[in-house]
């Protein structure tokens, strides 16, 4: 993980209490251990985050709101970070990487690696959406007509950084929040066609769902 100066005094004992202890991935049962060095001077370290953008180490037994992270200036380094791994390493099971100098930091998620958590409406532009719990520093600008409401699992995405696969999830107590917003045609009861914001009605393009399907396991 990044140098522990000036980091959390829990989140420097979380990491040494795990370096040195095996753990089995879920996802392909693949084995690793936590800050596992496969070449000198590299370190590699496995994260996993869940359905609310809460991220955790992936082999912590329990994953609540005591055990995630919540430094702020940790967050926003990992997530501004992270793209698609390309590494060559644990591409299968954890599909995200978010490099530091020769440091490797795997990630998994339960759904997609950005969950944007709360929207913004600060100073004089347009709404933002933050994610991950990185406030301000973690946000990119709400396109309403862009999100993608998905009826096989019910859950709401919208666009994200491209290096970050372009689609995130919005957490459940923001999707609820919005979807007040949307209008339903004719027969489509399950599948909104239209958003309201901001006195504007606009189209749904549903331009994400083929990008989303493209990365589905």
């Amino acid at each position: 993980m990044w140098p522990l100066r000036g980091a959390p005094r829990a989140r420097a004992l979380a990491l040494a209490r795990c370096r040195g202890a095996r753990a089995l991935s879920r996802d392909g049962g693949v084995s690793y251990t936590q800050g596992q060095s496969p070449e000198p001077r590299t370190r590699e370290y496995f994260y996993y985050v869940d359905h609310q953008g809460q991220l955790f180490l992936d082999d912590s037994k329990m994953k609540n709101f005591t055990t995630c992270f919540k430094d702020l200036q940790f967050l926003v380094t990992f997530f501004s970070r992270l793209r698609l791994n390309r590494s060559g390493r644990y591409e299968a099971a954890f599909p995200f990487l978010s490099p530091c100098g020769r440091e490797r930091n795997f990630l998994r998620c339960e759904d997609r690696p950005v969950v944007f958590t709360h929207l913004l409406s600060v100073g004089p532009g347009p709404p933002r959406l933050s994610y991950c719990g990185g406030g301000e520093a973690l946000a990119v600008p709400f396109e309403p007509e862009r999100l993608l409401p998905l009826a096989a699992n019910g859950r709401l995405y919208h666009p994200a950084p491209e290096r970050a696969g372009g689609v995130g999830l919005v957490s459940s107590a923001l999707a609820f929040e919005l979807s007040a917003c949307f209008e339903y045609a004719r027969g489509e009861p399950a599948q909104p066609s239209h958003v309201r914001w901001q006195g504007r009605r606009l189209a749904l393009t549903m331009d994400l769902a083929p990008l989303l399907a493209a990365q589905r396991p």
